[in-house]
């Protein structure tokens, strides 16, 4: 298996060089730009082009300069979260667990439905024409199978699928032939669709915008476990930002249903079928305590 890398990618260090001034927090914890931070592991243009128009939005909407920074490295960001450097990040859940380990964030919305929060589902996945149907084949024919991790930071592609492979006695490190990490969640899916990895995990959320995307199609893939609901994103602001302006950003992300309910709808789009009454909700960190949950009775879990 791959080891676990702490690292901050030499291009995201020369970004948050060049957002150091601008960045930079006033005596009173306002910054002439607020800079956001993104988790990009899927260079899927669409996501892209979306969170601009976000970003056109907040800045707008709050009244300064605000820029968006994309990663592919999940430690990268809460890298540049503890150092000021960003100062609010759309963190996926897990990486929110890893962070507020040693790290104060103020936890502001996430997406919501009916005002609960929005959740998703980790996958376990074979190729469509695998005859691996079932977890219990692939616990039989463990020694046989190669499998994959999405990200050491990911909540559906790393933690959720790990913890549930414990609770029916695979060791991920010993049990299978091979186990590595793909990287992104559209190489995992990927690789399974190639034949080059027998057994995988994802977020069903990838299957929607790869078939979207043209990068795979509805019958490729056999999903063969699918978890309990997972809480969806939340947008976190650093502990010295300037109150109000958290407030303000909240307030801007909770508006965007009723100010503009179309570029909200087009970004949920992106991810799921069912946009109907979803909107921005306020997050409280007591949400991802079931993951917190998890992670802590996984002795071998390193991700921090």
């Amino acid at each position: 298996m791959k080891r676990f890398f702490n690292y901050l990618p030499i291009i995201l260090l020369m970004l948050f060089a060049s957002c150091k001034n601008k960045g930079s927090l006033n005596s009173d914890g306002i910054p002439n730009t607020l800079i956001i931070g993104n988790i990009q592991t899927d260079n899927f243009q669409e996501i892209i082009n979306i969170r601009e128009k976000i970003r056109q939005y907040l800045q707008k909407k709050l009244g300064m300069p605000v820029e968006m920074i994309s990663s592919t490295d999940y430690n990268g960001i809460i890298e540049g979260l503890k150092s000021n450097k960003l100062h609010i990040a759309n963190l996926p859940p897990f990486a929110y667990v890893i962070a507020t380990r040693n790290l104060r964030l103020i936890p502001m919305v996430t997406l919501g439905i009916h005002g609960k929060p929005s959740t998703y589902h980790s996958v376990i996945m074979v190729n469509a024409k695998s005859n691996i149907y079932s977890m219990d084949d692939v616990k039989r024919n463990a020694k046989k199978l190669s499998f994959c991790f999405v990200e050491p930071a990911s909540a559906s592609g790393h933690l959720v699928p790990r913890g549930y492979l414990n609770t029916i006695g695979i060791n991920p490190e010993t049990d299978f032939k091979q186990t590595i990490f793909a990287g992104n969640h559209a190489a995992s899916v990927l690789s399974i669709k190639a034949g080059k990895i027998d057994v995988g995990c994802t977020t069903e959320i990838a299957f929607n915008i790869m078939i979207k995307a043209k990068m795979l199609g509805p019958n490729d893939i056999r999903v063969i476990w699918r978890s309990e609901p997972i809480v969806n994103d939340p947008i976190v602001a650093i502990p010295d930002l300037n109150k109000d302006l958290v407030k303000r950003i909240q307030k801007a992300y909770l508006d965007l249903s009723k100010e503009d309910p179309i570029l909200l709808n087009t970004y949920v789009r992106l991810f799921t079928k069912d946009t109907a009454k979803r909107a921005y909700m306020i997050a409280q960190d007591s949400m991802y305590n079931s993951l917190r949950k998890i992670a802590s009775g996984i002795k071998s879990l390193k991700a921090n």
